[in-house]
């Protein structure tokens, strides 16, 4: 059965969808653009602010369910001007710290609300003895 997650440690949704949603170990994340969790308020500077602003609102998503940025297993980096890939590589790149997940990034003509940057998420928790599988082997 699916789950509706919700914290008031990320944004509220701004539209008819849920933050999250939990489906057995499985948590799917809606796009997180840089709104300020309190003011619901875009956050004031660059590209730097807006991409920090997104994986805290990240994070918190995630902890509300009891997992961190290494359960992440998939991300899309929305971007509205593909020059500011560099600086939001470097800067999302700081957050993983070992075996990052997998990633797609596009550039999109426009963002809700102005934002230069959306990322969404699907994370997965490790269930009771679960075991690694490697196919290859």
């Amino acid at each position: 059965m699916k789950r509706i997650v919700s914290t008031t440690e990320a944004p509220a949704a701004v539209g008819p969808y849920s933050q999250a949603v939990r489906i057995g170990n499985l948590l799917f994340c809606s796009g997180q653009i840089p709104l300020d969790p309190k003011s619901a308020q875009m956050v004031e500077g660059d590209i730097k602010d807006q991409t920090r602003r997104v994986m805290e609102n990240i994070t918190a998503l995630l902890r509300a369910q009891g997992l961190g940025l290494e359960n992440i297993v998939k991300t899309t980096i929305f971007l509205t001007d593909l020059g500011n890939f560099q600086t939001v590589n470097e800067l999302y790149g700081s957050y993983f710290k070992s075996d990052p997940p997998a990633r797609s990034t596009v550039q999109v003509s426009a963002l809700p609300k102005g934002a230069q940057i959306e990322i969404e998420v699907i994370a997965a928790a490790k269930t009771a003895g679960e075991k690694t599988v490697d196919a290859w082997e």
